[in-house]
């Protein structure tokens, strides 16, 4: 049992200060002696985690370091993230996270969040009251169908929640006690992990149906009535349950989904960035997917209203974005189109290969959302390059490992003139004398920042304009020596800025449409900067 004094407080990860406990401190709290003898600052402890990840060999080894860390002193470990975010996003999150769920059961040390397994339905209320915390304003849930590019990794998907909510405080502020992560296990379709005697999930394959609905219904009531002011964001769920789950909660309390909707925005910066370099009208744009889930649909959805907005009608604007999966051209003749991708069945001839595609439609982007890897291949690039002057290429799959083409690719193949951006982080490219600086689409962008604005405003609903606020906001920052770079997102080593300004334009959108709990400040920007988390240890 942790308490606030003795031996017990150092394995309080709120209220820990490891060897920064000073020498006063130690004797009034019942832990001199148990320290080594000189009081450190919190930049000599920072200073110090920077050199045991130094020494480490993979990303891996660093991921269980911070998570180690984070079990033991909440403050150091946000304070190392804050120290460099650049660097550490990426360990924390993805690329590095889709690793760490692939292999959660066999490395796992301290757990984080909440477990609900669907065997304890009709009992949430009771295991939920387990948390400490009785202000919960965030919550990330996911069920482990679909994480990343990697499928069905049942509760080791944990990792994902967990990750994106260590995101939300040190990108955007958002304190780190207002959060909670979330599994759902409903079972596994994953026979390895069935199979694993490590497997710490319910052995059993995965529920559907209205047992299913259910158990989200009653979730979601739950977290109504326990927290009346969170917002739940959705993440890694299957197209099946991801698209109706939204659907139908969107009117009734605070939530959104990532993969749909923060998605949606961070791609929408990127073409709003790509259109600074190419000088091009977004109503003018034509845009095919390749990959025709949630993801593809959410992005095609906010582009077409966002369109709308620019003066086309919502059916004109839909008309411009086309969708590609493993049966080929989504058009109106095939039989297998789901109700969610129909805006986006339009009447022409089947087609089944995705360069052909290209050479009959001449989109001026592409976007991968397949979460298959290397099907931007060279062909590809070259006939987008003969279309286009400056050809948009966004390979958006997740991790690294699944992106359909690498920066080196997709500049090499078309000689420089590629605007490029992919989900998970590539280094500079060198092409004769010019250095490109690839774009990263990554969520980080959209999800604190939208997290932020619905803490400062308490907003009831996140809408879809919400989003396309987001995005502009994003794309805004973006300088033109960056641009002249390659570059369509802002960088990440000063994103906690970049974040603050994109929280204020969301909550001024939010007090536009009515949605604010609390009054509106006279300074909104500076009551959202005043809201914002910074590292420090709390007295004890």
């Amino acid at each position: 049992m942790t308490t606030s004094t003795g031996p017990g407080l150092l394995h309080n990860p709120v209220l820990n200060r490891g060897s920064a406990f000073s020498e006063a401190d130690r004797a009034r709290l019942g832990i001199e002696g148990l320290l080594p003898p000189v009081a450190d600052t919190l930049q000599t402890q920072i200073a110090r985690v920077h050199l045991q990840l130094e020494n480490l060999d993979n990303d891996l080894q660093k991921y269980l370091l911070l998570s180690d860390l984070q079990a033991r002193n909440e403050t150091l470990y946000y304070a190392v993230l804050q120290s460099d975010p650049a660097t550490f996003m990426p360990l924390v999150y993805t690329p590095t996270v889709g690793e760490a769920c692939q292999k959660f059961d066999h490395v796992l040390r301290a757990t984080r969040g909440l477990y609900l397994p669907i065997t304890a339905k009709g009992r949430l209320k009771e295991v939920i009251s387990n948390w400490p915390e009785t202000d919960v304003r965030f919550i990330v849930v996911t069920d482990g169908e679909r994480i990343l590019g990697l499928g069905d990794l049942g509760v080791n998907g944990m990792g994902i929640p967990v990750g994106k909510l260590a995101l939300y405080t040190v990108c955007a502020g958002v304190p780190p006690e207002l959060t909670l992560p979330i599994t759902l296990d409903v079972g596994t379709n994953n026979p390895a992990l069935l199979e694993d005697p490590l497997y710490l999930g319910l052995r059993q394959n995965r529920v559907r149906g209205a047992e299913y609905d259910a158990f989200i219904e009653e979730f979601v009531t739950t977290i109504n009535e326990m927290f009346p002011k969170c917002c739940i964001q959705w993440e890694d769920f299957a197209n099946i349950n991801a698209v109706p789950i939204l659907e139908r909660y969107k009117d009734r309390t605070c939530t959104y989904n990532d993969d749909i909707q923060g998605t949606a925005a961070v791609a929408l910066a990127g073409i709003y960035g790509a259109l600074r370099i190419s000088k091009g009208k977004l109503t003018d744009q034509t845009f095919l997917f390749l990959g025709g889930g949630s993801a593809a649909t959410g992005i095609a959805e906010l582009i077409s209203e966002a369109m709308v907005l620019e003066g086309a009608t919502i059916d004109e604007a839909r008309a411009r974005t086309w969708l590609f999966d493993v049966n080929g051209l989504m058009v109106k003749s095939r039989t297998d189109v789901a109700d969610f991708q129909k805006p986006f069945a339009h009447d022409h001839a089947p087609v089944g290969v995705f360069v052909d595609a290209i050479e009959q439609l001449r989109p001026t982007t592409i976007i991968g959302v397949s979460t298959v890897p290397k099907l931007f291949n060279q062909a590809v690039i070259e006939a987008m390059s003969r279309i286009n002057e400056r050809p948009v290429i966004f390979p958006y799959s997740n991790p690294t490992s699944r992106s359909e083409c690498t920066a080196e690719e997709a500049y090499k193949w078309s000689k420089g003139q590629a605007i490029f951006a992919s989900g998970s982080p590539f280094p500079p490219v060198t092409l004769g004398d010019r250095t490109f600086v690839p774009g990263q689409g990554n969520n980080v962008y959209i999800f604190p920042a939208m997290g932020m604005a619905v803490l400062a405003t308490e907003a009831t609903r996140v809408t879809e304009d919400m989003f396309i606020v987001a995005a502009k906001a994003v794309a805004e920052l973006v300088t033109q020596e960056e641009l002249d770079k390659g570059l369509i997102y802002p960088p990440q080593h000063d994103i906690r800025a970049a974040e603050l300004h994109v929280a204020v334009k969301i909550a001024e959108r939010i007090y536009e449409n009515g949605l604010a709990r609390v009054a509106r400040p006279d300074d909104l920007a500076a009551h959202i900067a005043a809201l914002a988390y910074q590292p420090a240890y709390p007295a004890v």
